[in-house]
């Protein structure tokens, strides 16, 4: 069975979609065991809470410095004996530490297809004004694991969704999250717990 902690700074509609499926059976021998959020009134923790789900809230601007904040991180993830860490939505820096203990085995969605309209800045309709503002027709969603730059790493799953014209960042958001994200997220954890990713020099293969 493989434990995965989903850390959210939002609403939490990524995590929701991980519960549904999880619930479903679409993600297969996989417990969602924790959810972690850097936001004390995110909306994601009382999603978790009324699924049953355990939920913190583990803020870096608690602790006196980012070695105190990484100490917190790993603890929860020992303690809750996790295999796959899933951010979802969270809009935290990483430490470096953790990345280093769970190398591959930390991944994140990004609402367009890296490495178009990513990096530092490019979170939430940030993206979708980005992709808007340049005239793209084509945008997506990528899952990818993680390493020490931001929106980087090697990608494991993307999916593409039409721009429309009259496209608002609003709308545009919505159908990236419903034609694409809610799909590949799950799919790629579902992936992961079934043994058939690896990543070898900076590429993911999927085996079949």
């Amino acid at each position: 069975m493989q434990k995965i902690a989903v850390c959210v700074s939002g609403g939490g509609t990524n995590l929701q979609a991980i519960i549904d499926a999880v619930s479903a059976g679409t993600i297969r021998d996989t417990e969602i065991a924790l959810v972690i959020s850097n936001k004390e009134n995110a909306y994601a923790l009382e999603r978790a809470t009324n699924a049953g789900i355990p939920a913190k809230c583990i803020c870096p601007g608690s602790y006196e410095n980012k070695e105190a904040f990484a100490d917190a991180m790993l603890e929860s993830l020992d303690e809750y004996k996790i295999d796959l860490v899933v951010l979802a939505g969270y809009l935290v820096i990483v430490p470096a530490r953790m990345i280093e203990k769970y190398h591959n085995r930390i991944i994140n969605i990004h609402p367009s297809l890296i490495p178009a309209h990513c990096g530092m800045g490019y979170y939430g309709l940030k993206v979708h004004e980005s992709v808007l503002s340049t005239g793209n027709k084509v945008t997506g969603a990528t899952v990818h694991f993680v390493d020490e730059k931001a929106d980087h790493g090697p990608i494991l799953l993307q999916k593409a969704v039409e721009v429309k014209e009259g496209d608002t960042p609003e709308i545009l958001q919505r159908r990236v999250m419903e034609e694409a994200e809610w799909k590949i997220l799950p799919k790629a954890i579902d992936l992961i717990g079934a043994g058939k990713v690896t990543v070898k020099d900076g590429i993911t293969h999927i085996s079949e």
